[in-house]
């Protein structure tokens, strides 16, 4: 009896072990995955002229250009904002996944990341939308942060994208795609 239990305790640990580093290795693939750069726009190919005179009509057309985010993501960034992009990106990404392990560890770097008041990073969330987060990181799903992304699309629209439309880099795009004037008379 006495053996059986020395090796129920020397197993048990062993197993406990092997389970937490698969986890560190998963935690640690997901979080160098989710911390590659997004494109620049360097790499992004150019907007075309119209393409950039559709994003000054819709917050949404922004949004669904890869460029267009590229671009706003660097004006955010001048404005010490671009956490708001980052925390909706990665809301989107969550929404894409279906492994329950991946959106489990997707979820809690998300928190720890963009909700947690302990992150450089966080974002302005009301206190019902924290609340209702922390009932849902107990069985995390790929919608676990829907009313939290909800709540910082409104706030980029209706606070950091009118200044996006004003900014000098969106007017340098705007005068980028503009028909030159031509020298000859």
């Amino acid at each position: 009896m006495l053996v059986l239990l020395l090796q129920l305790l020397l197993v048990v640990p062993l197993s406990f072990a092997t389970r937490n580093q698969e986890r560190q290795r998963a935690w640690q693939a997901s979080r160098e995955s989710k911390l590659q750069p997004l494109p620049s726009c360097e790499v992004c190919t150019p907007p075309s002229p119209e393409e950039v005179q559709s994003w000054a009509q819709s917050f949404d057309k922004l949004m669904h250009s890869p460029t267009g985010r590229s671009v706003f993501r660097a004006f955010l960034r001048t404005e010490y904002s671009e956490e708001n992009m980052l925390f909706w990106l990665a809301c989107e990404e969550l929404k894409a996944e279906a492994n329950q392990h991946v959106v489990d560890e997707k979820a809690r770097l998300i928190y720890e990341d963009y909700v947690s008041i302990l992150s450089p990073k966080e974002v302005s969330l009301d206190s019902r939308v924290r609340e209702g987060i922390n009932r849902k990181m107990q069985e995390p799903s790929p919608h676990t942060f829907d009313d939290a992304q909800l709540q910082i699309y409104t706030l980029m629209h209706r606070d950091s994208y009118p200044r996006f439309l004003t900014s000098p880099a969106y007017r340098s795009l705007l005068l980028q795609g503009a028909p030159q004037s031509s020298s000859e008379a």
